[in-house]
Protein backbone atom coordinates (compact mmCIF):
# COMPACT_ATOMS: atom_id res chain seq x y z
CA UNK A 1 0.00 0.00 0.00
CA UNK A 2 1.20 3.51 -0.70
CA UNK A 3 1.92 5.56 2.39
CA UNK A 4 -0.14 8.39 0.89
CA UNK A 5 -3.19 6.10 0.81
CA UNK A 6 -2.55 4.98 4.39
CA UNK A 7 -2.39 8.63 5.50
CA UNK A 8 -5.73 9.28 3.79
CA UNK A 9 -7.34 6.23 5.36
CA UNK A 10 -6.18 7.18 8.86
CA UNK A 11 -7.72 10.64 8.44
CA UNK A 12 -10.97 9.16 7.12
CA UNK A 13 -11.06 6.50 9.83
CA UNK A 14 -10.38 8.96 12.61
CA UNK A 15 -13.23 11.12 11.33
CA UNK A 16 -15.65 8.17 11.37
CA UNK A 17 -14.57 7.23 14.89
CA UNK A 18 -15.23 10.81 16.08
CA UNK A 19 -18.63 10.91 14.34
CA UNK A 20 -19.69 7.89 16.39
CA UNK A 21 -18.71 9.56 19.65
CA UNK A 22 -15.41 7.81 20.40
CA UNK A 23 -12.40 9.82 21.56
CA UNK A 24 -9.01 8.17 21.03
CA UNK A 25 -6.13 8.36 23.54
CA UNK A 26 -3.43 11.06 23.22
CA UNK A 27 -0.89 8.85 21.43
CA UNK A 28 -3.32 8.51 18.51
CA UNK A 29 -2.51 12.12 17.61
CA UNK A 30 1.29 11.88 17.83
CA UNK A 31 3.36 12.56 14.76
CA UNK A 32 6.32 10.23 14.10
CA UNK A 33 8.64 12.81 15.70
CA UNK A 34 6.42 13.06 18.78
CA UNK A 35 6.39 9.27 19.04
CA UNK A 36 10.20 9.20 18.92
CA UNK A 37 10.42 11.92 21.58
CA UNK A 38 8.01 10.02 23.84
CA UNK A 39 9.27 6.52 23.04
CA UNK A 40 10.77 5.86 26.46
CA UNK A 41 7.71 6.78 28.50
CA UNK A 42 5.42 5.17 25.91
CA UNK A 43 7.34 1.89 25.95
CA UNK A 44 4.25 -0.04 27.13
CA UNK A 45 2.25 1.36 24.18
CA UNK A 46 4.96 0.33 21.73
CA UNK A 47 5.53 -3.14 23.18
CA UNK A 48 1.78 -3.83 23.26
CA UNK A 49 1.53 -2.59 19.65
CA UNK A 50 -1.26 -0.18 20.43
CA UNK A 51 -2.13 2.37 17.75
CA UNK A 52 -2.96 2.61 14.05
CA UNK A 53 -3.07 -0.45 11.78
CA UNK A 54 -4.17 -0.49 8.14
CA UNK A 55 -3.88 -3.71 6.17
CA UNK A 56 -4.64 -5.05 2.72
CA UNK A 57 -3.40 -8.50 3.80
CA UNK A 58 -0.63 -8.15 1.25
CA UNK A 59 -3.11 -8.53 -1.64
CA UNK A 60 -2.83 -4.96 -2.95
CA UNK A 61 -6.60 -4.40 -3.24
CA UNK A 62 -7.60 -2.64 -0.01
CA UNK A 63 -11.15 -1.68 -1.03
CA UNK A 64 -11.88 -5.32 -1.88
CA UNK A 65 -9.98 -7.03 0.94
CA UNK A 66 -8.65 -5.06 3.87
CA UNK A 67 -9.28 -3.73 7.36
CA UNK A 68 -8.71 -0.53 9.34
CA UNK A 69 -7.85 -0.91 13.04
CA UNK A 70 -6.84 1.06 16.12
CA UNK A 71 -5.66 -0.92 19.15
CA UNK A 72 -6.68 1.00 22.27
CA UNK A 73 -5.18 -1.32 24.87
CA UNK A 74 -3.53 -4.71 24.94
CA UNK A 75 -2.51 -6.94 27.81
CA UNK A 76 0.55 -9.03 28.45
CA UNK A 77 1.03 -12.56 27.20
CA UNK A 78 2.98 -13.39 30.36
CA UNK A 79 -0.08 -12.43 32.44
CA UNK A 80 -2.26 -14.62 30.25
CA UNK A 81 0.20 -17.48 30.71
CA UNK A 82 0.06 -17.27 34.49
CA UNK A 83 -3.71 -16.78 34.54
CA UNK A 84 -3.91 -13.36 36.16
CA UNK A 85 -3.31 -9.68 35.44
CA UNK A 86 -3.96 -7.77 32.24
CA UNK A 87 -5.35 -10.56 30.06
CA UNK A 88 -7.55 -8.43 27.78
CA UNK A 89 -7.40 -6.17 24.72
CA UNK A 90 -9.65 -3.64 23.00
CA UNK A 91 -9.76 -2.37 19.42
CA UNK A 92 -11.82 -0.25 17.09
CA UNK A 93 -12.08 -1.46 13.49
CA UNK A 94 -13.68 -0.16 10.32
CA UNK A 95 -14.96 -2.55 7.70
CA UNK A 96 -15.94 -0.75 4.52
CA UNK A 97 -18.89 -1.69 2.36
CA UNK A 98 -18.27 -5.12 0.78
CA UNK A 99 -14.65 -5.05 2.03
CA UNK A 100 -13.69 -8.56 3.06
CA UNK A 101 -11.74 -9.38 6.19
CA UNK A 102 -10.83 -12.90 5.06
CA UNK A 103 -11.62 -16.23 6.67
CA UNK A 104 -9.47 -16.85 9.74
CA UNK A 105 -9.45 -18.09 13.31
CA UNK A 106 -7.32 -17.72 16.43
CA UNK A 107 -5.50 -20.28 18.53
CA UNK A 108 -5.59 -18.33 21.81
CA UNK A 109 -7.80 -15.28 21.41
CA UNK A 110 -11.51 -15.22 22.21
CA UNK A 111 -13.24 -12.05 21.06
CA UNK A 112 -16.46 -10.11 21.13
CA UNK A 113 -17.12 -8.48 17.75
CA UNK A 114 -19.53 -5.57 18.27
CA UNK A 115 -21.28 -3.39 15.70
CA UNK A 116 -20.63 0.06 17.19
CA UNK A 117 -22.44 1.96 14.44
CA UNK A 118 -22.99 2.44 10.75
CA UNK A 119 -24.32 -0.25 8.42
CA UNK A 120 -24.97 -3.96 9.00
CA UNK A 121 -21.96 -6.14 9.84
CA UNK A 122 -22.03 -9.56 8.15
CA UNK A 123 -20.06 -12.36 9.85
CA UNK A 124 -19.68 -15.63 7.93
CA UNK A 125 -19.00 -18.68 10.12
CA UNK A 126 -17.50 -22.16 9.78
CA UNK A 127 -16.37 -24.70 12.36
CA UNK A 128 -13.10 -26.58 12.81
CA UNK A 129 -12.09 -30.18 12.39
CA UNK A 130 -10.65 -32.12 15.32
CA UNK A 131 -7.20 -30.54 14.71
CA UNK A 132 -8.61 -27.00 14.63
CA UNK A 133 -8.36 -26.67 10.84
CA UNK A 134 -11.00 -25.02 8.66
CA UNK A 135 -13.87 -27.44 8.03
CA UNK A 136 -16.26 -26.53 5.26
CA UNK A 137 -18.73 -29.17 6.47
CA UNK A 138 -18.83 -28.25 10.17
CA UNK A 139 -20.85 -25.70 12.05
CA UNK A 140 -20.72 -24.80 15.72
CA UNK A 141 -22.10 -22.55 18.43
CA UNK A 142 -21.58 -18.87 19.16
CA UNK A 143 -23.15 -16.40 21.58
CA UNK A 144 -24.93 -13.31 20.26
CA UNK A 145 -25.40 -10.76 23.06
CA UNK A 146 -25.51 -13.57 25.58
CA UNK A 147 -27.94 -15.75 23.58
CA UNK A 148 -26.73 -19.15 22.39
CA UNK A 149 -26.89 -19.59 18.62
CA UNK A 150 -26.03 -22.69 16.64
CA UNK A 151 -24.65 -22.13 13.14
CA UNK A 152 -24.41 -24.35 10.08
CA UNK A 153 -21.27 -24.13 7.92
CA UNK A 154 -21.34 -20.91 5.92
CA UNK A 155 -24.11 -19.27 7.93
CA UNK A 156 -24.00 -15.49 7.88
CA UNK A 157 -24.85 -13.45 10.96
CA UNK A 158 -26.15 -9.96 10.25
CA UNK A 159 -25.39 -7.69 13.18
CA UNK A 160 -27.17 -4.35 13.42
CA UNK A 161 -25.62 -1.47 15.42
CA UNK A 162 -25.47 -2.48 19.07
CA UNK A 163 -25.44 -6.22 18.36
CA UNK A 164 -22.45 -8.51 18.89
CA UNK A 165 -21.12 -12.04 18.58
CA UNK A 166 -18.65 -13.86 20.83
CA UNK A 167 -16.13 -15.97 18.90
CA UNK A 168 -13.95 -18.61 20.51
CA UNK A 169 -10.68 -20.13 19.24
CA UNK A 170 -11.56 -22.47 16.42
CA UNK A 171 -14.57 -20.43 15.23
CA UNK A 172 -13.58 -19.62 11.65
CA UNK A 173 -14.95 -16.26 10.53
CA UNK A 174 -14.86 -13.63 7.82
CA UNK A 175 -16.71 -10.31 7.87
CA UNK A 176 -17.61 -7.22 5.85
CA UNK A 177 -19.93 -4.23 5.82
CA UNK A 178 -23.27 -4.64 4.08
CA UNK A 179 -24.82 -1.58 2.40
CA UNK A 180 -22.26 0.74 3.99
CA UNK A 181 -19.24 1.12 6.27
CA UNK A 182 -19.30 -0.28 9.82
CA UNK A 183 -17.50 0.83 12.97
CA UNK A 184 -16.65 -2.32 14.92
CA UNK A 185 -15.57 -2.80 18.50
CA UNK A 186 -13.41 -5.76 19.49
CA UNK A 187 -12.99 -6.80 23.12
CA UNK A 188 -10.79 -9.84 23.45
CA UNK A 189 -8.17 -11.91 25.17
CA UNK A 190 -4.62 -10.51 24.84
CA UNK A 191 -4.01 -9.85 21.17
CA UNK A 192 -0.94 -11.17 19.34
CA UNK A 193 -1.26 -10.26 15.67
CA UNK A 194 2.18 -11.66 14.89
CA UNK A 195 1.37 -15.28 15.71
CA UNK A 196 -2.32 -15.75 16.56
CA UNK A 197 -4.03 -15.09 13.21
CA UNK A 198 -4.55 -18.30 11.26
CA UNK A 199 -5.88 -17.65 7.75
CA UNK A 200 -7.61 -20.23 5.61
CA UNK A 201 -5.75 -19.00 2.53
CA UNK A 202 -2.01 -18.18 2.40
CA UNK A 203 -2.08 -14.42 2.94
CA UNK A 204 -0.22 -11.98 5.17
CA UNK A 205 -1.54 -10.07 8.17
CA UNK A 206 0.24 -6.76 7.45
CA UNK A 207 0.58 -4.56 4.37
CA UNK A 208 3.81 -3.91 2.53
CA UNK A 209 4.21 -0.13 2.51
CA UNK A 210 5.47 1.90 -0.44
CA UNK A 211 6.97 5.11 0.96
CA UNK A 212 5.71 7.65 -1.59
CA UNK A 213 5.34 10.31 1.14
CA UNK A 214 6.14 10.73 4.82
CA UNK A 215 3.85 9.11 7.40
CA UNK A 216 1.47 11.42 9.25
CA UNK A 217 1.07 8.81 12.00
CA UNK A 218 3.00 5.60 12.55
CA UNK A 219 1.42 2.21 12.08
CA UNK A 220 2.05 -0.47 14.70
CA UNK A 221 4.05 -2.28 12.01
CA UNK A 222 6.38 0.77 11.81
CA UNK A 223 7.43 0.67 15.45
CA UNK A 224 10.26 -1.85 15.08
CA UNK A 225 11.94 0.02 12.24
CA UNK A 226 11.12 3.68 12.93
CA UNK A 227 11.30 3.97 16.73
CA UNK A 228 14.37 3.62 18.98
CA UNK A 229 14.87 0.25 20.61
CA UNK A 230 14.42 -0.08 24.36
Amino acid sequence: MKRSRINELIAEGHDMIRRHGFVLPPFAHWSPDAFRENAERARAVIEARCGWDVTDYGAGAYDRMGLFLFTLRNGRLEDLGRGGGMCYAEKLLISKRDQLSPMHTHVVKAEDIINRGGATLVVELFGSDDAGRFAEDRGGTVWCDGIRRNFAPGDKLRLAPGESVTLMPGDWHAFWGEDGDVLIGEVSTVNDDETDNVFRDPIGRFAAVEEDEAPVHLLVSDYASLLPAA
